[in-house]
């Protein structure tokens, strides 16, 4: 199938998803949700590969707009998941900046070769 590399198609097919009859039927979307929710990691770039193998284009030509409409169909069946199970609801990120006084030193960092002999 165009545009799906291997690791994409292991994806697919342990999610039930193993023609492009079957992952037409699903959509694009419904695809790399269910791909999302298997606990795999994709990036946006499955959503894209998958819209361009059902409009038989490579990813990188699926038209901008039709990219903003896949990733709002996939934010809103995002907002549809439950939450995890055991974990509160992930709060917003916050960046900690570190004066140079108090960045840890990691001794390993020190020599480039990773030889931790002291020779």
């Amino acid at each position: 199938m165009r545009n799906i590399g291997p690791k994409s198609a292991a994806w697919l097919r342990q999610v039930g998803l193993r023609t492009q009859e079957e992952i037409a039927t699903a959509g694009a979307v419904d695809a790399f949700m269910r791909v999302k929710r298997a606990g795999f990691r994709p990036s946006l770039n499955l959503l894209y590969a998958l819209e361009g193998a059902l409009a038989d284009c490579h990813w990188q030509e699926v038209p901008e707009a039709r990219r903003h409409v896949l990733v709002a169909q996939y934010e809103a069946a995002t907002a549809l998941l439950p939450a995890p199970r055991g974990r509160p609801a992930a709060g917003p990120v916050t960046t900690t900046q570190m004066s140079e006084e108090e960045t840890p030193v990691f001794g390993f960092l020190d020599d480039p070769t990773g030889d931790e002999s002291d020779d």
